[in-house]
């Protein structure tokens, strides 16, 4: 695979796989290529050269059909709720909006329902995006820094969630500089810092 972005070649010659119960660490350098291999994946950027598939997943379904991005920013509207915002995702995503609930359970955030995010930490909003991964479940997950503002307590949830979504035969391939807190195979990108 290749990746060009503003005339720049990022990163070229990357052949990789992630099979279901895996977890794939890509790290690197700063600019080494890490957010545009998973926007790449994500549908968000277009390969300049190779190509992305995903073995036995949905036929009629692409692979960014088939996947959670979480980037470095948090996907939420700041005068909704926490419920609110939940609930839209819910409903883009196709899932059940009464599931909601549950999900911010399952990130301890459930105590928070009717606060507007705009009040949030920047550790609940990290939470917040991560609730969203819960409300439909797609079996791929592509984690940009997928830890940061999080803190000790919300990475061991965090870990229990990416644990629990493996075991259930879910890829995750996330970006990150830090541990993950759970068995990855590891990516290294080249470039410079």
């Amino acid at each position: 695979m290749r990746c060009v972005r503003g005339g720049r070649e990022v990163f070229s010659g990357l052949d990789f796989d992630a099979a279901s119960g895996e977890a794939l660490a890509v790290t690197g350098a700063n600019g080494s290529g890490k957010t545009s291999l998973l926007r790449l994946v994500a549908g968000l950027l277009v390969a300049t050269g190779g190509s992305i598939d995903l073995e036995g997943g949905a036929a009629e379904l692409t692979l960014p059909e088939q996947a959670h991005y979480l980037g470095h920013r948090d996907a939420l509207k700041p005068a909704l709720s926490v419920l609110e915002n939940l609930s839209f995702w819910c409903d883009f995503l196709g899932g059940e909006v009464e599931a909601a609930g549950r999900c911010l359970e399952a990130v301890a955030l459930d105590h928070a329902t009717q606060l507007p995010a705009a009040y949030l930490s920047a550790g609940q909003r990290r939470r917040l995006s991560i609730a969203r991964l819960l409300t439909v479940r797609r079996p791929v997950w592509l984690l940009d820094e997928p830890t940061s503002a999080l803190d000790a307590a919300g990475q061991q949830l965090f870990a229990g969630l990416m644990r629990d979504h493996l075991a259930r035969g879910g890829i995750i391939v996330a970006a990150t500089h830090a541990p993950l807190g759970i068995e990855a195979r590891e990516l290294r990108m080249g470039g410079d810092a």
